[in-house]
């Protein structure tokens, strides 16, 4: 018998300044049973920095053809993909392809390695960003998590931080690839 997706409930305030986006969302999280709380709270955080009307999670792990994240318009258009962790090159080319932009956030202690040996191949994707969240940051935020959660994300100048009712975590993310 297959293991089932174990949920978790968010409700995660978002006050992003720089973006001039201010909202509240209750999210339903399906967190895989392959997935560790490291990338089911990279996730949350991928959400909380690219919200606005249409943003949802997809089957994510369970559906290869889908990203983690996406933000589709009206007429089912893909605005925005994003994928976790490591992509390889194909994917990444068929998701600029797919998508008006394509958002990659790694965030283990080999993304270093990885980004160096795709990098040059990607150089020409003007659609395409990549952040790198440290490993540090990373585990700080799965102690966040929890069955129900209770979240704000704070963007200001550049600097976000995600808190929970008793913790605070400064995420400094890095742009290993900034779209043109």
């Amino acid at each position: 018998m297959a293991l089932k997706a174990t949920i978790y409930k968010a409700e995660l305030q978002i006050a992003d300044m720089d973006r001039h986006y201010y909202a509240e969302h209750n999210l339903t999280i399906a967190r895989h049973p392959s997935e560790n709380d490291e990338r089911m709270m990279a996730r949350v955080l991928a959400y909380a920095l690219k919200a606005e009307e249409g943003i949802a999670f997809t089957k994510g792990l369970s559906d290869v053809d889908e990203p983690d994240i996406w933000i589709k318009d009206l007429t089912g258009a893909i605005k925005l993909w994003v994928d976790l962790g490591q992509p390889d090159e194909a994917r990444i080319r068929k998701a600029c392809g797919r998508a008006d932009q394509v958002l990659v956030l790694c965030y283990s202690s080999s993304s270093d390695i990885w980004w160096r040996q795709i990098a040059d191949k990607l150089t020409r994707l003007s659609n395409l960003s990549v952040l790198q969240l440290p490993v540090e940051t990373c585990r700080q935020l799965a102690g966040l998590a929890q069955r129900g959660m209770r979240l704000q994300c704070m963007v200001q100048d550049g600097e976000i931080w995600l808190n929970s009712e008793t913790e605070s975590v400064p995420v400094p993310l890095v742009t290993l690839k900034a779209p043109a």
